[in-house]
């Protein structure tokens, strides 16, 4: 806890504003991972049809 303290104050910022700023980048990180699994599935799913014609 000590040191979470002391990196909220290296940013000049609260423990609730640091937790907040990790949550949001955290959902941010899902989301970005879910559509880039969205996109390689759906590229991998186009190219199997394109070499079965």
């Amino acid at each position: 806890m000590t040191q979470l303290r002391h990196a909220a104050g290296r940013e000049a910022k609260s423990l609730r504003a640091m937790a907040h700023d990790a949550v949001l980048t955290e959902l941010r990180r899902r989301k970005v991972t879910a559509a880039a699994t969205r996109a390689a599935t759906l590229s991998a799913d186009l190219n199997t049809r394109l070499a079965e014609k």
